[in-house]
């Protein structure tokens, strides 16, 4: 994935003043707040021979959809991207205006119409549990693409005890697209996978300003203690990544029953954010320059053939 370069910021600007000014506002916060039914509304078969050959056809996905509806959690919501402790859903790689990020709503519409018809859904702290409530409030729009990014606040939780539990995930999952299938048929889904939350505590590790942000209650289970690397720090940290590789693994197999949704193929877990695409605030969520790279890897998804 190419770096906008134009957009870096020297290091000098993580300095220990935004580290006084974070601290100071960010004592209790946490970290990221990341298809059972078959889609469409065809006709009728007449009889068993043709449902069979119905549920082996998939039906054409749409590559330039015209209406576009986001439900998640922070990352969506472009967390910390503008300032600290604050959404700004303007910088968010699903439906952001902003013209440096290009949101895939954009990339797809255009500003005009991006501004019209998309809508954003999404809240910070958002868990799986609460899809299905965000996929209701989206279906009434009728979109023709609807796109997925949570699961990160299920890993990210005090203990490694206190994560979601696969088969939990699963069952929300499920029942978020199938309500969006009850009330809207035909809409797309595009979902994207969970990031890799170690991969995001090695990068930031390094800043020791991060650690010390870190240090007020940024996703515990995986970031507590950073720079700990005794056998049961690296036992915890293996345990929050591979529920992350598990809730993914989920995410694909349900997303592969539903004939209009399709799956990054952990595009997103796999890229390896930098510096230059986490926030300056926290040194987790991603940054405009992170919200932006979300919006190439989907809309490369959405647009492929």
């Amino acid at each position: 994935m190419r770096r906008r370069s134009h957009r870096s910021q020297p290091a000098g600007r993580r300095s220990r003043t935004v580290v006084a000014t974070t601290a100071a506002v960010l004592v209790g916060a946490v970290g990221m707040s990341g298809c059972d039914a078959v889609g469409g509304n065809e006709p009728g078969p007449s009889n068993a021979s043709q449902r069979g050959e119905q549920k082996r056809q998939k039906p054409a996905w749409d590559r330039s959809p015209q209406s576009l509806a986001a439900v998640g959690d922070s990352i969506t919501r472009a967390f910390d991207a503008c300032s600290v402790l604050s959404d700004c859903p303007e910088a968010s790689w699903a439906t952001g205006s902003d013209a440096d990020v290009r949101s895939l709503a954009v990339r797809l519409l255009g500003p005009a119409k991006a501004a019209e018809r998309s809508w954003n859904y999404a809240k910070t702290g958002a868990r799986m549990v609460d899809l299905p409530e965000q996929m209701h409030q989206a279906a009434a729009h009728r979109p023709e693409l609807v796109t997925v990014l949570a699961g990160a606040n299920d890993a990210c939780r005090s203990s490694v005890r206190s994560m979601t539990p696969v088969a939990d995930f699963r069952a929300d999952f499920a029942q978020a697209l199938r309500g969006l299938r009850r009330q809207s048929p035909t809409s797309q889904v595009f979902v994207a996978s969970v990031p890799d939350l170690k991969r995001l505590w090695s990068t930031g590790r390094s800043n020791p300003m991060g650690k010390q942000v870190w240090k007020l209650g940024i996703c515990p289970s995986m970031l507590k203690d950073s720079d700990a690397v005794d056998a049961k720090a690296v036992a915890r940290r293996a345990a929050v990544q591979q529920r992350v590789v598990e809730y993914n693994r989920v995410l694909k197999e349900v997303c592969a029953k539903d004939l209009r949704c399709r799956y990054d193929d952990g595009a997103v877990f796999s890229y390896r954010f930098g510096d230059e695409q986490l926030s300056e605030w926290d040194w987790f969520h991603p940054s405009k320059d992170g919200q932006s790279e979300l919006a190439e890897i989907a809309y490369r998804a959405v647009t492929a053939r």
